[in-house]
């Protein structure tokens, strides 16, 4: 999920020029906190808090509410407490009106929020991988863990895989205090081209929007299709806040591919593409990653333009398909909120679950205990199934979905993805 890397830079350097700066959506201040400080001084003895950072302006809303939804579930469960503390939730936003998506100052005025209340012990977020490159460096020098329910860069945990700086740049202190439940884009990318070929294509158009996240994605496919002999027939990024696009399906069409494979978001305008992939008649199927696993996507691209024609790939299995403890947990977000959960519902509540029980163990606002004790996650049987953090902070699920649009919802489709883990315990079979 993600992003342009103007912002990002734009948002770094504020950061670490300390400029004090408020942000009237967050009311912090973009500065850090100490190297190696373990809690800021102060606050209330009896209180740990939570807290999560995501776009709760713009279009992806609807999707980080079920999220926070599935963040409330875990923290009613506990109820309201973990040892002798009171336990508070705190839902923070990181987008603001201006962008109508994340923003690169809130974000960083979240983060630093976030180490200088000492009753913050864990910080779950963010949505956007270009948003987590703001958060990690200033939750890792205050050794401040941070759980993402929804990230899916490479570079933010796996050496070789992103920037040559990456992702030692994101750890000051030289410590994994970052996790996230999700599978990432180098087993999602794969996934993509793998899937292209179950369905038997042969040639694809790559875009991409230019994004930490879309482009990322993209780069795995691009690198991955030669292997499921898939033939990439051109690549170029896009302005993901053009128009239209006709004059390039045009242009694609004369080449005519089986598929185009977009990698962006809903919020990177991959709706717009649909629709402009009907248009121009160009006959290509379309693929595009988790970015695009929410309803907003079929909204913004009209349902008659992506029903039979667009493929989504998603980290692990849509609500509907999990069973066990995920289908309970479904069971229980439909009772209390008589809705159906989007498809990070559970990854939120995953998350929110993983940092209550390892300040359960911990039985203190001690971040460096924290951490360690997420460090040593192994949920079995789970609501995700049976998985585990390896070193880098990446899960050990390494399954993924194929979700189609039919009757302008998503239908699952089928199973991807090489290993083990969450698949036999938490997805139909």
């Amino acid at each position: 999920m993600n992003r342009n890397r103007f912002l990002i830079l734009l948002g770094a350097a504020a950061l670490f020029a300390a400029c004090g700066k408020k942000s009237a959506d967050s009311g912090g201040s973009a500065t850090t906190g100490a190297p190696g400080s373990t809690a800021a001084a102060g606050g209330d003895s009896g209180t740990i808090k939570i807290v999560s950072s995501l776009p709760r302006t713009g279009s992806a809303n609807a999707q980080t509410t079920t999220m926070v939804n599935g963040i409330k579930m875990a923290v009613d469960e506990v109820g309201g407490k973990i040892g002798n503390f009171a336990l508070v939730y705190e839902d923070w936003d990181d987008a603001s009106a201006k962008k109508g998506d994340w923003d690169p100052e809130v974000e960083a005025a979240n983060a630093d929020k976030a180490v200088k209340d000492p009753n913050v012990v864990a910080y779950i977020g963010t949505y956007n991988s270009g948003a987590a490159k703001i958060a990690m460096p200033i939750l890792n020098k205050a050794n401040l863990p941070m759980i993402s329910p929804a990230n899916t860069y490479t570079g933010l945990t796996k050496p070789g895989m992103g920037e040559p700086n990456e992702p030692g740049v994101y750890r000051p202190t030289g410590k994994v205090n970052y996790f996230r439940v999700v599978p990432a884009d180098d087993i999602q990318g794969t996934s993509a081209a793998e899937w292209i070929k179950k369905v038997g294509g042969k040639s694809v158009y790559v875009l991409d929007d230019r994004g930490l996240y879309g482009k990322g994605v993209a780069d795995v496919f691009v690198a991955s299709a030669p292997d499921f002999g898939i033939t990439v027939l051109g690549r170029e990024g896009i302005d993901p806040k053009a128009q239209e696009y006709r004059s390039l399906m045009t242009k694609i069409k004369a080449l005519n591919p089986d598929w185009i494979y977009y990698g962006g978001t809903t919020q990177t305008n991959a709706g717009q593409i649909a629709k402009d992939i009907v248009a121009v008649g160009l006959p290509a199927k379309l693929m595009v990653p988790d970015g695009c696993f929410e309803e907003a996507f079929i909204q913004a691209a009209g349902t008659e333009n992506v029903a039979g024609k667009a493929y989504v790939t998603f980290g692990g299995v849509p609500p509907e398909e999990l069973t066990g403890k995920g289908a309970e947990f479904v069971k229980k977000y439909r009772d209390k909120y008589k809705a159906e959960p989007q498809a990070y519902a559970v990854y939120g509540y995953v998350a929110a679950k993983v940092a209550l029980d390892a300040i359960s163990k911990v039985a203190s606002r001690d971040r460096a205990a924290v951490r360690d004790a997420i460090q040593a996650t192994a949920q079995v049987d789970g609501a995700l199934g049976t998985w585990k953090f390896d070193k880098n902070g990446d899960t050990t699920m390494t399954v993924m979905s194929g979700n189609v649009v039919e009757n302008g919802k998503f239908k699952f489709a089928t199973l991807l993805g090489t290993g083990a883990g969450a698949a036999p315990a938490a997805a139909k079979p």
